[in-house]
């Protein structure tokens, strides 16, 4: 889906940053963002609903910071799928809890993978289990799983600071 291009507000901008990155661990949270936006809460919530109405905000998550909740080991895992079995075949992987990410890219000669996984487990021996029962429900047999060995960067985009 390709979008319009829309000017946004210097409020609507001040909202998008203050949302962009970790919220304060508090009871509410957005109270205090409000606050110091010089707004009430309701009308925080009122602008945020209008941006996500209108497609600005697509999605609003929380990261879970997998390496202090247990999770020791995550593999991205390069699948070789069928372009006719890729939406089928996402969808399946997809529904795996301990998959966070799944996104389909174009192969290459020298590399035939082209829908991917990040799947999270408490050891390596998880994160295989996982995979090889993935396999198993998609009749995907061409997979490899490359294991993360050092977590060099992981940040959230911020559009307005």
């Amino acid at each position: 889906m390709v979008y319009a291009a829309m000017s946004l507000t210097l409020l609507e901008k001040k909202i998008i940053a203050s949302i962009q990155g970790d919220l304060p661990i508090i009871e509410e949270p957005f109270a205090g963002i409000a606050k110091d936006l010089n707004i009430t809460e309701s009308l925080f919530f009122e602008i945020l609903k209008k941006l996500c109405d209108k497609g600005v905000v697509r999605r609003f998550g929380a990261t879970l910071r997998h390496q202090k909740s247990g999770f020791k080991a995550n593999a991205m895992t390069a699948w070789e799928v069928d372009e006719s079995k890729v939406e089928d075949a996402g969808a399946i992987m997809a529904s795996f809890k301990e998959v966070s990410h799944c996104y389909r890219r174009n192969p290459t000669k020298q590399w035939p993978y082209n829908l991917y996984t990040m799947i999270h487990g408490f050891d390596q021996s998880a994160v295989i289990k996982t995979a090889k029962f993935i396999s198993e429900k998609t009749k995907i047999k061409n997979y490899s799983l490359l294991f993360s060995q050092t977590e060099l960067k992981k940040t959230s985009m911020n559009y307005f600071s």
